[in-house]
């Protein structure tokens, strides 16, 4: 395992982000400096098609321009505090400061074809789910627009580079190829600036991921997913269901005491009605809680007739935490009796256990 510690301080000036400007906005912000259009066109390039950190690397510019710049705004707006590598080199977890000192990660996880990164959308969570570290702390702020976008320029940097650091068995230059928002935060709970950052992901003209190679996962804010319908972007929808009835799901997810397993699948259907797109539901299978074969064929009946795939993902535990990852063989069971009601079911290849690369857990281990 090889760590990279830095010590940030938070930001003490109050400088621009360019990342929360449109490219309309970033003209203003130019002209105001008595610069023309095009130069605006010329940064909009460097940040989000060559992946800049610095206005130094921004070479068409004048310099007396790169250094105004330098004073009056900032394109980096995340300060690395901890970086760990996995032992088998394919899972990168970084831990980032916002300017205002608040913390949230991001986790990169590298496969035969896909460079999969998982962002964060809050800085903690308000929803409350019993297993997760994150909501342990509770729910510090929303990320801005730019900072979830910043999240994917680091790592879009870091594949581009082959001199950047932590070494991977990754070979490089290469690119993001899938976006997950599974990380610190519930997504449709910071729903404007969720998705003005994933239009600006998802825009040829910006950074230019394909939308169905990016999944928005929810606890099941139910008004937010009719919302979704209607967005006309093909981003994915992933539902964490983690129990098929009200009285266990309301003990796991307290989101549910608002909207109960009925009323969740009821916006599922309208979705998958509007859109013609499959759900995932995700299931985090914990030991002795809500992975026994009567719950198996309670999920697989709640189920029928949905356009759907179960992901069950095994628990990355918390320390001294009553909730456990399922055995092996608990899993491989419960999988199969959903297969065999029809019901399209994988379990999630695990990774990075040893770095904390669940949800919230090594921000709370470096702050602790």
């Amino acid at each position: 395992m090889s760590t990279i510690r830095l010590v940030p301080e938070p930001e003490t000036t109050a400088r621009q982000s360019l990342l929360e400007l449109s490219r309309d906005e970033l003209e203003a912000f130019l002209a105001a400096m008595g610069q023309p259009a095009f130069r605006a066109r010329q940064i909009w390039e460097w940040i989000y098609t060559r992946y800049a950190a610095s206005f130094a690397e921004m070479t068409n510019l004048p310099k007396e321009l790169r250094q105004r710049l330098d004073a009056a705004a900032t394109i980096a707006p995340l300060k690395l505090v901890t970086e760990i590598v996995s032992l088998d080199r394919n899972t990168v977890k970084a831990l980032f400061m916002l300017p205002d000192g608040q913390t949230i990660e991001a986790v990169l996880m590298l496969y035969d074809q896909r460079r999969t990164l998982c962002i964060s959308s809050q800085a903690g969570c308000a929803m409350g789910c019993t297993f997760c570290a994150t909501a342990q702390g509770g729910l510090a702020r929303n990320l801005t627009a730019g900072e979830i976008v910043a999240q994917v320029l680091y790592f879009a940097r870091y594949l581009a580079d082959p001199a950047m650091p932590p070494e991977t068995d990754v070979e490089r230059p290469t690119q993001v190829t899938n976006i997950v928002l599974m990380g610190m935060g519930e997504p449709m709970h910071n729903y404007k600036n969720v998705w003005t950052a994933l239009r600006r992901l998802t825009d040829p003209a910006a950074f230019g991921l394909g939308a169905r190679h990016i999944t928005l996962s929810t606890v099941g804010l139910v008004p937010m997913i009719d919302r979704m319908a209607e967005e006309g972007l093909q981003i994915g929808l992933a539902v964490s269901l983690h129990a098929a009835n009200d009285d266990l799901r309301t003990q796991l997810v307290p989101v549910n005491k608002g909207y109960g397993v009925e009323e969740l699948l009821a916006a599922v259907r309208r979705y998958i009605d509007k859109t013609h797109r499959r759900v995932t539901f995700e299931y985090a299978l914990m030991r002795g809680i809500n992975d026994t074969p009567a719950l198996a064929q309670e999920l697989a009946a709640r189920l029928q007739g949905i356009l759907c795939h179960v992901n069950l993902i095994p628990l990355n535990p918390i320390p001294d935490s009553p909730y456990q990852p399922t055995s092996d063989e608990d899993t491989e069971r419960f999988a199969q009796i959903l297969r065999d009601a029809g019901i399209p079911t994988t379990v999630r290849l695990r990774r990075g256990i040893e770095i904390n690369a669940g949800c919230g857990q090594l921000r709370r281990a470096v702050s602790a």
